[in-house]
């Protein structure tokens, strides 16, 4: 079944303001949370459809790839119900939509009605990756060395006798509706339902230690500058929880000769008079190595040729863009008095006095052209 425009699962226009979408958002999981709909899976559908589209649409750099490019820009048909989060994750997210505190679980009750308690989720990881133009546009294999907290060899855990394990401390108050139950997180094991029994000397007060570890990750092909991507349970590890993830942020190092445009590569070729006057055989750099073109007698200055599909692949895509090579004319800034001489016998010649015809392009036409 294909996925509906994210847009429309919230109900908001596409220039809907970051404010309209968490306030979208807060009404729908509020309609269709699981505990106001017990055994409805429809309802627990559109409750993780909603997730998944205020997680992609409150992220400014997630929302311009999925304008640009539609779900494949953000991973596809990979989502909250194709597995790509679960229900404790889409939680996590309620400490911003519904203010912190406790707010979301004291309106249901508290822990989302499963059981008490929920999942802790370690903190995140970030890092910056520095990648050359041909590894971003080819993909590449990485490894990245990281210093996480652990859980320590030998440590062991008990139950929290505060929140019995709950992870929550629940408290009724009387009100003029009547009871209400009101729920917040456990001081004490801080929400796990867990705390330290046993711990190694090297071990903290949680149980954890700091350790240096090598994650290999693969960078797929047609990556950007600014992307970040996601490695699931590689962040800190906390105690009754999950561990956080290793946000990878993606930095493009300048390359000598090529410049990314897009999924396009523009090359400056800077060639002599007698090369673009006579013709001429050379190679020129791509992103898969050099090439050999061919350069035809009579070639304009700010002509623009064409390598079709030496571009960088589209990410979560199939196309590929092209290589673009800018012919420019080099003058010499001195000429010896030999050259000068036979330069001068040639500035009467008719064929080489400037005659563009109809068939020469203006600039304007150039650059209409090319967008």
């Amino acid at each position: 079944m294909a996925k509906r425009d994210y847009y429309e699962v919230l109900g908001v226009a596409k220039s809907a303001s970051q404010e309209e979408i968490k306030k979208a958002y807060r009404k729908l999981a509020i309609k269709f949370h699981p505990d106001k709909n017990p055994g409805d899976p429809t309802a627990e559908d559109k409750f993780k459809e909603g997730a998944e589209a205020y997680e992609i649409l409150s992220n400014p750099e997630k929302r311009r790839r999925y304008d640009q490019y539609g779900h494949q820009g953000v991973g596809g048909n990979a989502g909250y119900g194709g597995g790509g989060m679960n229900m404790d994750d889409i939680f996590s997210q309620f400490g911003d939509i519904f203010g912190g505190g406790g707010g979301f679980d004291s309106f249901f009750g508290g822990g989302g009605g499963r059981g008490g308690r929920r999942t802790k989720k370690g903190t995140n990881l970030r890092v910056k990756l520095k990648l050359n133009l041909r590894e971003l546009a080819n993909g590449v294999e990485k490894k990245i060395k990281v210093k996480r907290h652990m859980i320590a060899d030998g440590v062991t855990f008990k139950t929290c006798s505060t929140c019995q394990g709950q992870g929550q401390i629940k408290k009724v108050v009387n009100t003029m509706l009547g009871q209400m139950v009101s729920a917040s997180t456990c001081p004490s094991c801080e929400g796990s339902g867990q705390i330290v029994d046993k711990r190694p000397p090297n071990a903290n007060a949680n149980g954890l230690v700091v350790k240096e570890e090598i994650i290999p990750i693969n960078i797929p092909a047609g990556v950007s500058e600014g992307m970040q991507l996601s490695l699931s349970s590689k962040g800190n590890e906390v105690p009754g929880g999950i561990p956080g993830d290793l946000l990878i942020l993606i930095e493009e190092i300048e390359d000598d000769e090529l410049v990314r445009d897009g999924n396009n590569v523009v090359y400056d070729l800077y060639l002599s008079f007698i090369d673009v006057a006579l013709g001429a055989s050379l190679e020129v750099p791509t992103i898969d190595g050099k090439v050999k073109i061919k350069i035809e007698p009579g070639t304009q200055s700010g002509k623009i040729l064409r390598l079709k599909g030496k571009g960088i692949k589209e990410l979560n895509g199939y196309g590929k863009g092209d290589q673009l090579i800018h012919i420019n004319v080099w003058t010499p800034k001195e000429v010896s008095k030999e050259e000068r001489e036979k330069l001068e016998s040639l500035r009467d010649s008719e064929n080489f006095k400037p005659n563009p015809g109809q068939s020469e392009k203006s600039i304007f036409d150039k650059v209409k052209e090319f967008f």
